[in-house]
């Protein structure tokens, strides 16, 4: 798919699922985040370009939250 099919993604009416009728796919969420459609290191991948994003939003949120002390230590 291009990117311009891609950016045709649409929510479905319920809000459970995602399609991009022009390419005849459709996905649940709910099935997405708890990687039926993908291996783990599949999800994985997709999700460390997320990690990656460099968008406004992100840096102003990670400013605050710094300015709060940081992400919390993992304990265990």
């Amino acid at each position: 798919m291009t990117d311009e099919e891609i950016a045709k993604v649409e929510l479905t009416p319920a809000g459970w699922g995602i399609s991009w009728s022009d390419a005849d796919l459709d996905f649940g969420v709910n099935e997405l985040v708890q990687g039926i459609f993908g291996t783990k290191a599949w999800m994985k991948e997709i999700a460390a370009k997320g990690g990656r994003s460099r968008s406004e939003k992100k840096q102003a949120a990670s400013r605050i939250n710094g300015a709060k002390g940081g992400r919390p230590r993992k304990f265990g």
